[in-house]
């Protein structure tokens, strides 16, 4: 695998906040509608700035397969209620917060044995 196909850090592309139109109101997803689900599950995965030091620390990295499988085990975790999740991924363990789509932290498997897994609610194996 070449450097190029690796990606350590994806930053997902931020909505730009654009002036709305002098007597319009913006329009706001309500939290509940299809369509705010739909919304929330296509925003993609993020990784907290302790999880990103934690990858490069331990030399974890990603192509753009695995970071599609994160996603959709995210998803699924979302569809059953989860809210923080243990996600096995090969070497890698993640733990989610399902919620705010975004990696918390991340070890590799030397970091795995012997460790307390806590507050998490639901586990993914990939």
């Amino acid at each position: 695998m070449s450097t190029i196909d690796q990606i350590y850090f994806p930053n997902p592309v931020q909505p730009v906040n654009r002036p709305t139109q002098p007597g319009t109101q913006p329009v706001k997803p309500v939290g509940d509608s299809p369509f705010a689900k739909v919304l929330e599950q296509s925003q993609g995965v993020k990784f907290s700035q302790h999880a990103q030091d934690r990858l490069k620390a331990r030399n974890i990295s990603f192509n753009s397969d695995q970071l599609q499988q994160l996603e959709g085990a995210v998803n699924s975790v979302a569809q059953k209620g989860g809210k923080e999740s243990l996600v096995m991924m090969g070497d890698a363990a993640l733990v989610v917060s399902v919620k705010n789509r975004t990696v918390v932290t991340a070890m590799d498997r030397s970091q795995m044995k012997g460790n307390v897994f806590t507050n998490i609610d639901s586990a993914v194996i990939i």
